[in-house]
């Protein structure tokens, strides 16, 4: 795995990427297929409160998860 991607830096910049991407394909489900898509942006921000109050949110440890097995090889 590359290196920058594992570091903390680089894994908030993941998150905060893979949230932004995550929200704005909701937002523009929601307003032409279905307003239930905008229950992904509602989740993602239940995400995101939880990386800020708790310091982990299940995209983190899966990253993180990710990361380290990668550094085992």
């Amino acid at each position: 795995m590359n290196r920058t991607i594992c570091s903390s830096a680089g894994q908030q910049r993941t998150l905060f990427g893979l949230a932004g991407t995550l929200t704005l394909t909701s937002a523009v489900l929601g307003a032409f297929v279905s307003p239930w898509y905008l229950l992904i942006a509602a989740f993602v921000a239940v995400n995101q409160l939880t990386f800020a109050t708790l310091g982990a949110c299940p995209a983190s440890l899966l990253l993180r998860r990710t990361c380290s097995a990668g550094e085992n090889r």
